[in-house]
């Protein structure tokens, strides 16, 4: 067997984070669905959240290249 298993753990941290920016924007369409004059502040969450998850994919992606 020849190869990493560096790019499997990239790819199951890519999985994790797509489930992530799923059940993250699903929370706020929910949310506005529920409330929608609470739009804006549920806006500036989903978008946080969305960029923390994102981070983490990137960092399992330059790690799966450095080591």
């Amino acid at each position: 067997m020849e190869g990493n298993l560096n790019l499997v753990g990239y790819g199951l941290a890519a999985i994790g984070s797509a489930i992530g920016v799923g059940l993250i924007f699903a929370a706020y369409i929910n949310g506005v669905a529920r409330q929608p004059e609470s739009r804006a502040v549920l806006n500036q969450i989903a978008l946080l959240g969305f960029a923390l998850t994102e981070a983490l994919a990137i960092l399992g992606l330059v790690l799966a290249f450095v080591l």
